[in-house]
């Protein structure tokens, strides 16, 4: 006698085979699961590749800002500048300071209280014509003459390759680290040598731009952001401007 599977019983085993089968599949995937999936696929590369990518898209694109602190042998800056090719605009803060800097072309701007031009009077000077004189230029903007030994330096706080050059050149022997956040964005890590060569976070979603730079031995840290968000670039009115004369006090540095 031949027996046989009555077809609902068939069609069930069947049924639960593929089942099983699927929830088998679904457990060895994500047991390999990929970590750079639905990503730039920046994850995937070498950290020399990633420092590459990462110089590129910051080359490419048209603004910035550039948000943290810089620590130097001239001090520690914070900063908060937007930046962009034909100039830039935003705050410096520094242990003595507060100024804001404004660069359209080769025309820079500085904008500081009273407190930032009082600071450079000279022993023996009037003081009631030094305090006159800083209530005049205090939240007005100054433009800097080229010639002034402090413009270069000013200059390069609104210079966007200027300082994305000192960001995004990481020293010695570069390595890959771990996937991290910077905000709700997923990013890869590579560091320079020893640890002293800085860390940079580079997107891991959209283009690979540098969102996060910590500069070796404690240097600061900055945050990058809005890349290729255009923002306006104004002279200021003429009846905010005022001449401060052939050099800047050299507290300006």
């Amino acid at each position: 006698m031949t027996s046989s599977v009555p077809p609902v019983r068939a069609r069930r085993r069947t049924a639960l085979a593929a089942l099983l089968c699927a929830g088998l599949a679904a457990a060895l995937t994500a047991c390999g699961e990929d970590p750079d999936q639905g990503t730039n696929g920046v994850g995937k590369l070498d950290a020399t590749e990633i420092e590459k990518k990462a110089q590129g898209a910051a080359d490419a694109a048209d603004a910035v800002r550039l948000a943290g602190t810089l620590v130097s042998k001239g001090g520690t800056y914070k900063l908060n500048m937007q930046l962009k090719e034909k100039g830039g605009t935003g705050s410096v803060v520094s242990k003595d300071s507060t100024f804001e800097l404004l660069r359209i072309g080769d025309e820079l701007y500085l904008k500081a209280d009273s407190g930032f031009w009082s600071h450079e009077e000279k022993p023996g000077a009037d003081s009631e014509a030094g305090g006159a004189a800083a209530d005049k230029l205090q939240n007005k903007y100054v433009k800097v003459p080229q010639d002034d030994p402090t413009y270069k330096q000013l200059r390069g706080f609104t210079d966007k390759k200027t300082l994305l050059d000192g960001m995004l050149t990481l020293h010695g022997t570069l390595n890959k680290g771990d996937r991290q956040k910077v905000g709700a964005t997923r990013t890869v890590q590579i560091m320079g040598g020893k640890g002293e060569g800085g860390l940079l976070d580079v997107s891991l979603e959209g283009k690979a731009y540098p969102l996060r730079f910590a500069r070796g031995g404690g240097g600061g840290i900055v945050t990058l952001s809005d890349w290729g968000k255009d923002f306006p670039l104004e002279a200021p009115a003429q009846v905010d401007t005022v001449d401060y004369g052939k050099q800047l006090p050299r507290t300006a540095s």
